[in-house]
């Protein structure tokens, strides 16, 4: 048998024999207050009943206080749990209702929850497991909620709205925005009904950090769940998603709107107005503006403002005018919002002579400008550089406003920015006298304009000149110093003020991190970036969509990348849907590491996923199929690219023009060169040299040297990769005289030559049998401290050794062995005929053993000149060797071409 019962506006199912704890609590309840209610009408106690239940509450107050003294005295285990029991063997359900609401400390309720479950062998009451949600709301803990609305559920009942919406509103208010989301999906998914407040509080509070996806997934859940929406519901959503650029998102909305018959009003016509506009949709805007009036809704003042502050910021400026001269002829006082607004758009457009007519002729209609309208000038005034006028017009506004603390502070900005610190301490000052005083604000500007003006001590002294009990640093400050301090190199810095942040109670954001991790990459210190990520999350801090990416594009570029690619899997794991700049970063990171072959996978998965590419992720993928020999499809990126309205930039071409000189098709390379002159892409010094390289490789030298002819006449400086296409081509037509002529060109210029142009000279010359001269260039580079690679060494040994400098040879070969080199076979047979022609044979005999045990092939050749040599030296055993091993080889020759 079941009945229901009413509590606070609830109504709970629960079997007929728990009935009792109810109605024993609301005794208990009534004792306590006071008088109670029958039938609506309250009813005074009698004397003799009121003294015995007195002593009721009285006795029931000493034991819930003794409860809550031991569970406060220690940490929970037998001990504690003992004392319970001889305080009370089975606690009655409102004793365990009165702990759970004094206590405060979320795992001492629910393990006092727990132990008292066990005691009475019963299953707690729905106010009972209300009273433990309440308790988790105001702890901020949830670790258990899970489990605890799993079991209320088997029960039958569910979380009251009011502990719902204070769930959803604890989460709200420190910041925990996915955790409240995920909360009432947990609650969803055991089928209970969240309260409206609970879906409109967190829909609000979603709408302020732009998480238009979420705010979109409670809307229709409302929707499922029967709850009415409203226009101003609507109104909000439309916002968000105006102002995020989807256009399509919010037409959608509007005409959910409509089709459920709601009528719009002129709160969400405003909304739509400044919400399109600000995105640059003016004709939308407009076509709002003018459909408002059909419908039989007059514009207002914030109509007006609105779609006079859009026109201006789209430079349509006589657009602007036309309606705010519309406006002002039908009022007869002026609408100081627009002329203010009207005003900031003749400044922003530098028409100040224009701005200070309209101040003028609101002076003739009897309305003194306001300091907004000043300040408006004084901002543009700044933007545009022109700090003297500003001053000037500072201290004629002073005539008919009262400068406020916005003036002064963008007084301070511009002077910052001009880089006139004196002055800017100054106007501080006069801020001062005039009974105002430095606010956050103040100083934050102050910090962070002389931070980007790289003056970072006067940045320093300011914050520590800070009167924290009068002007107390916020985020933005700390923030922005971190930011200052690391971008400059000064990292540990940037770290103390971090655990100063921590020191005063202030919570580190995901900005801060960002900015931590990022520059301690940059200063090579990547261990200290992990740390700080691993501190980031110890701390409690969830990362958002930017800091993961940055985080990335760090562990890419620091060569990790693996942990490159598991990062971008926990993007997805917490959450988070990849943006284009994530699936970017991830195409370059493999591009870089080799794996230039997994683009056209990533590629798709992110045009499955509906990223619209940007340029820069347009560069990227175009740039990973090159790498990765798919030149067509890059051709084919490159084209869409034009198409969707996105300009190739120098990059682009770049990309496609050193893929096509790669794979030798030089005419389409060629004719994309020239595609770009033309549209006015200042090419730079890697597209030329990808041309010459090119050009070069296949023997087109006369084009190469037309291209590098082209690349000197544009004032551009060819660095050593452009020398060493141009040395390589010279050296692999052994036009060597040539290729020599063009290294003292190198020398001119003042362009230091590397390891790679050294190599390529010393193989040119040892290639045409100058080994000497070879010889030369390898003293020098030497003496440059540069390191010859091992093709340059056995190069080099080989040519020495043929040209009898067999002396120069050995040292050379010793020195290479010694240095952990692997001689080749034609190292060790040009030593071998080296020393047997120099009468070296017992030596030679030494180094042709060495080669057999090497494994590495002997040549007929060197075999007879040894064989000779060691029979000059009455040598005659070795020789007796050397033979066997010349006719086993003339043997396998001869079955080799036999077979």
């Amino acid at each position: 048998m079941k009945m229901l019962l009413r509590n606070r506006g609830l109504i709970y199912q629960i079997d007929l024999k728990c009935s009792h704890i109810y109605t024993s609590f609301k005794k208990f309840s009534s004792l306590y207050n006071g008088p109670s209610e029958v039938d609506g009408k309250v009813v005074p106690f009698l004397d003799g009943a009121n003294r015995e239940s007195s002593r009721k509450v009285e006795g029931v107050r000493q034991v819930l206080d003794n409860v809550c003294h031991i569970l406060e005295s220690g940490p929970w285990g037998p001990a504690l749990e003992d004392a319970l029991s001889l305080l009370d063997e089975k606690p009655k359900p409102e004793l365990v209702i009165g702990v759970l609401r004094r206590l405060k400390d979320v795992n001492v309720a629910v393990n006092y929850f727990r132990w008292a479950e066990r005691k009475t062998d019963q299953a707690h009451s729905p106010e009972a497991y209300n009273s433990l949600l309440m308790v988790m709301a105001r702890g901020r803990k949830f670790d258990c909620l899970e489990e605890i609305l799993e079991e209320m559920s088997i029960a039958g009942f569910g979380p009251s709205n009011n502990v719902c919406i204070e769930l959803v509103v604890s989460c709200v208010k420190s910041q925990n925005l996915r955790e409240a989301f995920d909360l009432i999906q947990t609650m969803r998914k055991f089928k209970f009904r969240p309260a409206f407040s609970a879906y409109t509080t967190l829909i609000g509070a979603l709408s302020a950090v732009h998480e238009s996806e979420r705010m979109l997934t409670l809307f229709h859940q409302m929707q499922e769940l029967g709850y009415e929406v409203s226009v101003h519901l609507f109104t909000t959503l439309i916002r968000v998603f105006a102002r995020e650029g989807r256009v399509d998102a919010a037409l959608s909305l509007l005409d959910e709107m409509k089709s459920n018959s709601f009528d719009a009003d002129i709160v969400l016509y405003n909304v739509c107005i400044d919400s399109f506009g600000k995105i640059g949709k003016v004709d939308m805007a407009w076509k709002f503006f003018h459909e408002m009036k059909s419908h039989g809704l007059m514009p207002d003042d914030v109509t007006y403002t609105s779609m006079i502050g859009v026109l201006c910021k789209a430079d349509r400026l006589d657009e602007a005018v036309e309606l705010f001269e519309q406006l002002d002829s039908s009022r007869k006082v002026p609408c100081v919002y627009a002329y203010n607004t009207m005003i900031m758009g003749y400044g922003s457009a530098g028409k100040f002579d224009e701005a200070y007519s309209l101040l003028e002729r609101q002076k003739q209609k009897g309305c003194i400008p306001n300091v907004i309208a000043y300040n408006c000038i004084l901002t543009c005034l700044g933007k545009k550089g022109r700090v003297e006028e500003a001053l000037r017009i500072f201290e004629e506004m002073k005539k008919d406003a009262v400068p406020n603390l916005p003036t002064y502070n963008i007084l301070i900005d511009m002077l910052c920015r001009a880089g006139k610190l004196e002055a800017a301490l100054g106007v501080r000052d006069a801020m001062q006298e005039a009974g105002l005083f430095p606010n956050v604000m103040t100083v934050n500007i102050m910090i962070d304009r002389l931070c980007k003006a790289q003056k970072l001590d006067g940045a320093c002294s300011i914050f520590e000149g800070m009167d924290h009990k009068v002007c107390t640093p916020d985020a933005v400050t700390f923030c922005s110093l971190i930011e200052g301090l690391g971008r400059h190199g000064r990292v540990d810095d940037a770290y103390r003020l971090y655990e100063k942040m921590l020191d005063s109670n202030q919570i580190p954001n995901a900005v801060v991190y960002t900015s931590l991790i990022s520059n301690f990459f940059k200063c090579g210190r990547k261990e200290d970036g992990h740390k700080i990520y691993k501190e980031m999350i110890h701390q409690g801090c969830s990362p958002d969509l930017m800091l993961l990416n940055t985080y990335m594009d760090c562990i890419f570029k620091a060569g990790e990348t693996e942990k490159g690619r598991a990062l971008f899997k926990e993007i997805k794991a917490q959450g988070f849907i990849p943006d284009v700049r994530s699936y970017s970063i991830l195409i370059h990171g493999l591009v870089k590491a080799g794996f230039a072959n997994e683009t056209y996978e990533v590629f798709y998965s992110m045009k499955d996923q509906g990223c619209i590419l940007d340029t820069r992720a347009y560069n990227t993928v175009i740039d990973g199929f090159c790498k990765s020999g798919k030149v067509n499809k890059a051709y084919q990126l490159l084209e869409e690219m034009k198409t969707k309205g996105h300009q190739p930039t120098v990059v682009t071409y770049g990309s496609v023009i050193d893929g096509l000189a790669k794979i030798d098709r030089l005419d389409e390379a060629y004719m994309l060169f020239e595609e770009a002159k033309s549209k006015g892409i200042e090419l730079n010094v890697v597209i030329y040299s990808s041309l010459i390289d090119g050009f070069g490789k296949v023997g087109r030298i006369d084009e190469a040297y037309l291209i590098m002819e082209e690349l000197m006449q544009k004032g551009l400086t060819p660095n050593v990769y452009t020398w060493n296409c141009l040395l390589d081509a010279l050296v692999k037509a052994e036009e060597i005289n040539e290729a020599l002529v063009c290294f003292q060109s190198l020398k001119d210029l003042k362009c230091t030559p590397n390891q790679v142009t050294y190599s390529i000279l010393i193989n040119g010359l040892c290639r045409v049998r100058k080994f000497n001269k070879a010889f030369v260039f390898w003293q020098e580079m030497q003496k440059q401290g540069l390191k010859p690679n091992t093709i340059t060494y056995t190069t080099m040994i080989s040519g020495l050794a043929k040209a009898g400098n067999i002396v120069d040879a050995s040292g050379l070969f010793e020195r290479f062995k010694a240095s952990g080199g692997i001689p080749d076979s034609a190292s060790y047979n040009a030593m071998i005929e080296g020393l047997s022609n120099c009468n070296r044979a017992m030596d030679a005999y030494v180094l042709f053993e060495e080669t057999r045990l090497k494994g590495c092939n002997i040549h007929t050749k060197t075999c007879v000149v040894l064989l000779d040599a060691l029979h000059k030296a009455d040598c005659l055993e070795q020789a007796a060797i050397v033979g066997a091993v010349l006719r086993e080889t003339a043997k396998s020759q001869h079955a080799s071409r036999s077979w």
